[in-house]
């Protein structure tokens, strides 16, 4: 259940504030009608939210680009939980993705994303502003380059929780959760994405060299396994960046967010990204979803 503290009070351990619109996110999406990537026809995203009920649930995911990390990390949680989440009574699953038809289908099939999975087609990131999500550093300010906007958000200006998600991958975390990881390693590495030597893939079940780590090889995630991940996101994106890359630049910049609504369109969770790297940690949403 959303209560007043998710919506106005900040989430200490995230430093978030979740604004009003991604509260109430039927409302918030009404009249904007996107197109499926594949398979034709446009989904009214205010309309499948509020038709949502207690049996058949949405997850709607608020995307970034098709060659953004939270973009790509948001597809590989997806990728990975979606039946835990169908488990919960989530029955419905939407990806916005701000880029065009073309790049949301290459993405789909870069990462080997469920066929149920609605990838929907967002190349001004609209759905994004009105379900509130954050528009980066200075976005309003022309005279500077996205690019070099883009840039300084790496260092830490604007959304506050880049340098923390980052630094995270690096140093792991005794009780972190690595499962979604390991799956995305696993899908990367048969993709032939580099680093594609963290797991032996030549038995029956793969074997991961970070579980021999001396030390920290129990922790719940490794140092430098998530960042190990993201090196192989990095990869990805520039190898196939003029397939994924934004058209519209205000895109560049632009965070994103997700939440999961039920009966009525209320929204059971919800979540805007405050930073790149820093995207919705699936494990909580589907704590929230009893």
């Amino acid at each position: 259940m959303l209560t007043y503290a998710h919506v106005l009070l900040p989430a200490f351990t995230a430093g978030l504030v979740v604004p009003l619109s991604a509260s109430r996110p039927a409302i918030a999406l009404a009249g904007i009608s996107l197109p499926r990537a594949s398979g034709g026809g446009v989904v009214d995203l205010g309309a499948a939210l509020a038709s949502s009920s207690d049996d058949a649930r949405t997850l709607i995911v608020l995307g970034t680009y098709p060659a953004d990390f939270n973009m790509i990390e948001y597809s590989q949680r997806l990728r990975h939980y979606l039946p835990a989440l169908r488990a919960r009574g989530v029955s419905r699953f939407l990806l916005v993705v701000n880029g065009e038809a073309s790049a949301c289908t290459k993405l789909c099939e870069l990462l080997s994303l469920q066929s149920e999975v609605e990838a929907l087609a967002d190349p001004a990131g609209e759905a994004g502003r009105a379900f509130g999500v954050s528009r980066g550093w200075r976005p309003d300010d022309e005279g500077l380059n996205p690019f070099f906007k883009l840039y300084l958000m790496l260092f830490g200006l604007g959304p506050p929780a880049t340098l923390p998600a980052v630094i995270t991958g690096y140093l792991g975390n005794p009780s972190g959760r690595r499962a979604w990881i390991e799956t995305a390693l696993v899908q990367g590495q048969r993709a032939g994405r580099w680093p594609d030597t963290v797991f032996d893939l030549s038995g029956p079940t793969p074997q991961n060299a970070f579980d021999a780590l001396p030390l920290v090889g129990g922790w719940g995630r490794r140092p430098l396994e998530l960042a190990t991940l993201r090196l192989q996101n990095l990869k990805m994106s520039f190898d196939h960046w003029n397939e994924l890359k934004p058209t519209d630049d205000r895109c560049l910049t632009q965070l994103g967010g997700c939440a999961v609504v039920g009966a009525g369109g209320e929204a059971l969770y919800s979540w805007v990204d405050n930073g790149i790297c820093d995207v919705a940690d699936f494990d909580d949403m589907l704590a929230e979803l009893k």
